[in-house]
């Protein structure tokens, strides 16, 4: 208890006394956000707001008190139906400016759009840190990795449409087939990511002709605000469009007036499922979803231990396991199980934690308030039922830090078996046939994805070929994750609707769409005609280089 007590007064002790300890480059100002998007117009709030605090904290004489980093606005139905209307008159039942606008010159304003978006790069890191307690570095990657996506998804666009440009002529019917947009869109991030994997619907879902309502997670709501400005001036009024407020005040609305057209969200199933049974004509609804994800590892008996060790840190722990794509359970074979736990107990006790902005640092506070009693409480069950904390310090709390706990032996009895921790907490449970992680996941309501590691080939393919059927990607020694984005991005059950990927997304937020004819010599005129003439951005045989 002595040591547990020390350990906890030494993560307490990492939170500065003063914000002058902080480099100055790191430092930030509040950020009271006045004003939301609506119609190409920046709208004056004067309503009720939410307070936005950091899990950083600073020392205080009452002790650690989370930083306040400002405020954004609560809104309300009146605003989130504004937000609609306003995007279904951009839409215009496909008649608008923007679903009728011609690919290259959607792409031209995304390309602008990407430029201003640059210009916002040092004060959007910077609130990804504060807001949600990323480091530093993981911060501007996740800003550059966005940057890259949304230069990404314009050169596949090009693409789709270089290979559009042409007619097709089948049993003397000569047709053009291009992609076009669905109507409105409902865009829902999530916290962990809250620019890129926004981004990744948000993005594409524009970039194909859709007009778009779009709500900021709860965490990280800040993060969007420098952005606001720059699609107002990239895109033409009302293709994006913010909603603020609480999801449960804001969306049933929206969802209830059957005017959504596709529902993009990165959260709970169990969200997704509650905002899809408010819409009164679902077989009109189509849903873009990541959803929960218990992602497991299989150690086999001829795993690359220490390989098998520094994938399963990297997938467990990488912003502290706040991943949907994180390991969340790890099934270990009995001959080696013991070797494993002592060489990853010697790896958690060898990583860096501390604040954001220091060089090199892994572990860092979690985003949400409730987080940590939540793991505490998933430990405390898992060791009721037989398991223990087998590294030193493990599940050790102090304030917003979190100390990764590897609990061990894990079984069917334990929170920790089936819910999906979202934190820094590894659950291992030993096996000794395979049929028992396969059986696992079986079982599991969840369909993402699985890491295998083992050295024997045929081991490799005895796994591989049932595990293919039971989730959407299965990494080889190697720890879950969503990239490159180029590769599809889903899940089986519970897990996702939809594909994401670059060029995966473009399909899911359009349809294929035609314009045919028989091949006789008026229509053949005609058509040549209107092509000519340039007067149909759709039928055209205009070439993007």
């Amino acid at each position: 208890m002595a040591n547990e007590n020390s350990f906890t007064q030494t993560l307490t002790n990492l939170f500065v006394k003063k914000e002058e300890e902080i480099p100055e480059e790191y430092r930030i100002g509040e950020v009271h956000q006045k004003e939301y998007l609506i119609n190409g117009e920046m709208r004056a709030w004067n309503g009720k707001v939410t307070e936005v605090y950091s899990p950083i904290m600073i020392q205080s004489a009452e002790g650690p008190k989370r930083k306040f980093l400002g405020t954004y606005p609560v809104g309300t139905e009146k605003e989130a139906l504004e937000a609609l209307d306003a995007a279904i008159a951009a839409y215009d039942n496909g008649r608008g400016e923007w679903p009728t606008m011609s690919v290259s010159d959607r792409i031209a304003c995304m390309e602008r759009f990407v430029y201003k978006m640059g210009e916002q790069k040092a004060t959007i890191v910077k609130l990804i840190m504060w807001e949600i307690g990323k480091s530093y570095a993981d911060s501007v990657k996740e800003f550059d990795r966005t940057v890259e996506y949304i230069n990404n998804t314009i050169d596949a666009l090009k693409d789709l449409d270089r290979q559009s440009s042409r007619f097709a002529i089948e049993e003397g019917v000569i047709a053009q087939i291009r992609r076009s947009p669905l109507g409105v869109v409902l865009c829902m991030g999530p916290f962990n990511y809250p620019l890129n994997e926004t981004f990744t619907t948000l993005i594409p879902a524009i970039i194909m002709g859709n007009t778009l309502l779009f709500k900021p997670p709860k965490h990280g709501t800040l993060v969007h605000y420098p952005l606001l400005k720059a699609f107002q001036e990239s895109f033409p009024k009302g293709v994006v469009n913010t909603v603020y407020g609480r999801g449960a005040d804001v969306t049933p609305c929206l969802m209830k007036s059957g005017k959504i057209n596709v529902l993009a969200f990165i959260g709970s199933s169990k969200v997704a499922n509650d905002l899809k049974k408010n819409h009164p004509k679902l077989n009109r609804l189509r849903a873009i979803l990541s959803l929960d994800a218990k992602n497991a590892s299989i150690i086999t008996k001829n795993a690359d231990l220490s390989l098998a060790v520094n994938e399963s840190i990297l997938g467990s722990l990488s912003y502290n396991g706040q991943r949907c794509t994180a390991i969340k359970i790890l099934f270990v074979h009995k001959s080696i199980v013991d070797d494993f736990i002592k060489q990853l107990n010697e790896a958690i006790a060898a990583l860096k934690y501390g604040l954001p902005w220091e060089k090199g640092v892994l572990l860092t506070p979690v985003a949400e308030p409730g987080k940590p009693a939540y793991l505490t409480e998933c430990i405390n069950d898992a060791i009721a039922n037989g398991a223990k904390v087998m590294n030193e310090n493990g599940g050790t709390v102090a304030e917003s830090f979190v100390f990764p706990a590897v609990v061990y032996p894990v079984n069917n009895k334990m929170k920790l078996y089936r819910e999906e921790q979202f934190g820094p907490v590894i659950p291992i449970v030993p096996f000794e046939s395979l049929d028992e992680p396969i059986d696992y996941l079986i079982e599991s309501p969840h369909g993402q994805q699985v890491s295998v590691f083992t050295t024997d080939a045929k081991e490799a393919a005895q796994l591989i070929d049932p595990l293919v059927n039971l989730v959407s990607r299965v990494n080889i020694n190697s720890q879950c994750q969503r990239g490159p984005d180029v590769f599809p991005f889903t899940g089986r059950k519970d897990s996702a609707e939809g594909t994401l990927s670059v060029v995966d997304a473009l399909r899911s937020f359009s349809i294929r769409s035609l314009v045919a004819s028989k091949m006789n010599d008026v229509n053949k005129d005609l058509f040549n005609a209107v092509v000519k003439n340039h007067d149909s951005n759709f039928l055209s045989t205009n070439f993007i280089f």
